[in-house]
């Protein structure tokens, strides 16, 4: 018998999706890397929103404030109470993302479509290219909750220097030094290549199936706890190049495993490859 996750209202199927894409209490949020794809087709009703234009501050490296916050929200027709289903390209990572960013803002009333795009298109199900309106809903956002789910440099530091469980989610060849970014993308960002002392390799898609939905628990467990040492009671940092990877590890030891102290050191190898005197192997 198959073990059930640990939060498994955290995850709906395409078909859940298909079944209430006419609800008024459900938003969809398409997050893809490749900013285009959003206006060849998308899931009806879906909105978009975009990792680097709508969740990033403009001018310093963080998150956008809750005023943005409130306005992105509220011109999406996401209220506090609205229930926000994420999907998107690349087996979700960019989904898990912007679902991660959300809940640094406390919307918990959120899940991530299993499978994703890909899942949806395979499936054959329909795609619109009419972009969606919806009159302004009302949002209040709290301050960010940074400390619970996100690790900075000088934090993530220490948690290395105490010889907690690091994970680093990039590739192999990243992991070992001799790339700095996937081998099919530019290989610039950093003056180092390597990854933090003491951090386990383990490539966030060997959580995922080839139609791109999660794995089962008893996989995931058979990959994080028998290969990479982790248990439920320890805390973890998880990070990749920029923390997009990585919060898709997040999303699988929180929710799927439910590790109760996982946070995303989002500053990743383009911060920790960059800062002198880094502890850094190879």
């Amino acid at each position: 018998m198959t073990t059930p996750y640990a939060h498994p209202e955290a995850l709906v199927s395409t078909e859940w999706v298909a079944q209430h894409l006419d609800d008024p209490d459900v938003r969809l949020i398409e997050s893809n890397e490749d900013v285009l794809l959003y206006n060849t087709g998308h899931v009806r009703d879906a909105v978009k929103i975009d990792w680097v234009a709508d969740l990033n501050d403009p001018i310093i490296r963080d998150y956008i404030g809750p005023k943005e916050f409130e306005a992105l929200c509220s011109k999406h027709g996401i209220g506090n109470d609205t229930f926000v289903v994420f999907y998107g390209d690349k087996n979700n990572w960019w989904a898990s993302y912007a679902f991660w960013v959300f809940q640094l803002f406390g919307h918990t009333k959120a899940a991530v479509m299993n499978g994703g795009r890909k899942k949806w298109v395979e499936e054959g199900r329909e795609l619109t290219k009419v972009i969606p309106s919806s009159p302004p809903a009302a949002y209040h956002a709290p301050q960010r909750h940074d400390y619970m789910i996100r690790a900075l440099f000088a934090q993530t530091l220490a948690h290395q220097a105490a010889g907690l469980p690091l994970i680093d989610v990039r590739s192999p060849k990243e992991y070992s030094g001799e790339l700095l970014h996937m081998p099919e993308y530019p290989q610039e960002g950093t003056l180092r290549g390597g990854h933090i002392r003491g951090a386990h390799s383990v490539p966030w898609a060997r959580a995922v199936n080839d139609d791109g939905t999660f794995k089962s628990v008893e996989e995931l467990k058979g990959i994080y706890e028998s290969e990479a040492g982790l248990a439920a009671d320890k805390n973890v940092v998880v990070y990749c190049r920029i923390g997009e990877r990585s919060s898709h590890t997040w999303f699988v030891l929180t929710y799927l495993l439910g590790y109760p102290n996982v946070r995303n050191y989002d500053g990743s190898w383009t911060e920790w490859g960059n800062v002198v005197g880094a502890p850094i192997e190879k």
